[in-house]
């Protein structure tokens, strides 16, 4: 006789593997829509593709279009929420810190996977992606963070 599949029971929590899965997901998705911005330019206090972006308007903007989530507006602030996290946990989705102008958390970018980040660069950049491999942003690391959506 075939064994039977276990059916979902109503109302019960999702497991810590479903949960898991949930956030792997949903970080896929700020991911790939973080992909759809490579290209659009630089703009100190830029807060939207059509009129450019900064590094934390870039990240405000993702977080907002593909999860409705409010950030903060600098970096330094953004800074502050969410899991701090330790760069061997890094997962897509999560924001990485950069020390750029001579200060903590002064750069911020979302992690993709394989070691690379997306940010906005700044004045006559655009929107790229970067591997945190070069010595440039390995000299800079400032830490990373997870924000969960549910947050």
């Amino acid at each position: 006789m075939p064994a039977l599949a276990a059916e979902p029971v109503p109302n019960e929590p999702p497991t810590a593997l479903a949960k898991l899965q949930g956030f792997t997901s949903k970080a896929s998705e700020l991911a790939l829509h973080a992909m759809s911005l490579i290209g659009i330019r630089y703009k100190y206090g830029g807060t939207t593709p059509e009129n450019g972006l900064d590094c934390s308007g870039l990240v405000r903007y993702l977080f907002k279009e593909a999860w409705g989530k409010e950030l903060p507006r600098t970096s330094v602030e953004i800074s502050q929420v969410g899991e701090k996290i330790d760069t061997h946990e890094l997962q897509p989705g999560d924001l990485v810190f950069y020390n750029t102008l001579r200060r903590g958390f002064s750069h911020v970018g979302v992690y993709l996977g394989d070691n690379k980040f997306i940010h906005a660069p700044s004045g006559g950049g655009q929107v790229r992606i970067e591997s945190m491999d070069m010595s440039y942003w390995k000299n800079r690391f400032n830490g990373a963070r997870r924000i969960n959506q549910a947050e």
